[in-house]
């Protein structure tokens, strides 16, 4: 068992105090975690096959295409183009990517001092700018010059922001404090 399940399980005890939980369904839960990335401007495909591919090694499932909605001339998108690529992992899968996110993946990151709090919303959901692909154990760092970014959003059933931060701390997400410190 993951350590964030462990986690996750025990956070009603933890939180109900502070709360006023009366059941351990009341308690917050991660549902799913989606990553996703643009690919922008990379008509190559041996690009988008390149981005595709390390998703996929990062997150242990394939990344589905999203298609562009509608034409923009300026943009010179054509409706139907790959836009970007998207993930969701539910279960062991989401456990063990969070679990890899918060214990390797985000102590390698360059200057790391923490999450800010700000990044969670009023819906409970924390979202995560990754800049470079490269923090994650499963990516080679021998082409460099091929580095992309992503964004990772963890859906919770927090009902407000502040209950979400609580539930993120308990779960030994590195968030920063106002002070600055974890």
């Amino acid at each position: 068992m993951s350590i964030t399940k462990q986690k996750q399980q025990t956070a009603y005890l933890a939180l109900a105090e502070t709360f006023g939980y009366t059941s351990p369904m009341q308690g917050p839960r991660i549902t799913k975690v989606i990553v996703s990335s643009g690919v922008g401007k990379k008509r190559d495909k041996k690009q988008l096959e390149l981005i595709e591919d390390r998703l996929a090694k990062i997150t242990g499932q394939k990344p589905s295409a999203r298609a562009a909605k509608t034409s923009i001339a300026a943009f010179k998108v054509r409706e139907g183009d790959t836009v970007g690529l998207q993930i969701t992992l539910r279960g062991a899968r989401m456990f063990d990517f969070v679990d890899k996110l918060i214990h390797i993946a985000l102590p390698r990151t360059r200057d790391f001092r923490g999450l800010s709090p700000k990044a969670i919303d009023d819906m409970g959901n924390f979202t995560i700018g990754i800049r470079e692909h490269t923090i994650f154990p499963e990516t080679s760092d021998e082409d460099l010059k091929d580095v992309f970014g992503f964004a990772i959003t963890i859906v919770t059933t927090a009902k407000s922001k502040s209950e979400a931060e609580a539930f993120f701390r308990h779960l030994g997400m590195p968030l920063i404090t106002e002070a600055g410190k974890k």
